[in-house]
């Protein structure tokens, strides 16, 4: 469904990433680790089209997206909950749901939104609310429904628990493997909870400093001696409240 090939992305002159390649098959969740400023982030933007400043090439199903703009992107399918939630604050938590679902085809909206409201009955709690008041989580959650209200078929999702309390956490990362299992979004999650996300993963690929370094299945990574001393070490106490069961 997404293969990104040998992609360099600059800021500048400062070389962002240096030939990644990476592939994500349809109905899959694949996450991408590894530390902040390994170029994570990046490579969402590049796939989304935010970032121009690029060489390589990224397919949609076989369709050349590199330098389609992000309009274009999204209408294709994709959608992405970005790091930092980016949500309206002043706007409410509705008001939020409905810009979601501007490139959605209108006649979807009841359903678009009582699925939303399925997965975060919070929301629906909190619908004439300003999303500004919302904690943390709740923030998270909008994030992630606004981006569902466009009907995407793939999921890009940047460091979702980042910040969050242990038990939200687990409630998001249940979301995700919902989202996916019962509604077949495939999802490209990038992550710094590597121990939750390769408990999640089909399969994960480890970056750093722009680069590819490894991949596998979940399992395997997570069993990777070196990975768990990079990434888990210290990472998963015994009896996690946030694990993924």
């Amino acid at each position: 469904m997404l293969k990104v090939s040998g992609v360099h992305a600059f800021y500048g002159h400062i070389e962002a990433l240096k030939g990644i390649d990476v592939e994500v098959a349809r109905g899959e969740i694949v996450t991408l680790i590894g530390a902040n400023g390994a170029g994570k982030s990046t490579l969402l933007m590049s796939i989304c089209g935010a970032l121009t400043n690029k060489t390589g090439r990224i397919e949609l199903d076989g369709h050349d997206i590199t330098h389609r703009a992000t309009h274009e992107i999204i209408r294709m399918g994709v959608a992405q909950s970005p790091e930092g939630r980016r949500i309206f604050p002043r706007m409410t938590v509705l008001e939020n749901l409905q810009l979601g679902a501007t490139v959605a085809d209108p006649a979807h909206y009841d359903e678009d939104i009582a699925r939303v409201f399925t997965l975060f009955p919070i929301l629906k709690e909190r619908a004439l609310q300003r999303a500004g008041t919302l904690s943390g989580g709740e923030q998270q959650m909008l994030a992630i429904g606004r981006a569902l209200m466009s009907r995407p078929r793939l999921l890009l999702l940047d460091e979702p628990s980042l910040g969050l309390a242990p038990l939200i956490v687990k409630q998001i990362f249940q979301v995700i493997r919902a989202i996916n299992r019962d509604q077949g979004v495939t999802v490209f999650l990038v992550e710094q909870n590597a121990y939750h996300a390769l408990r999640l993963a089909d399969r994960g690929y480890v970056m750093a400093n722009g680069r590819i370094l490894t991949s596998g299945t979940g399992k395997e990574l997570l069993a990777n001696a070196e990975i768990r001393a990079a990434y888990l070490e210290g990472g998963k106490p015994r009896g996690a409240v946030g694990a993924v069961p």
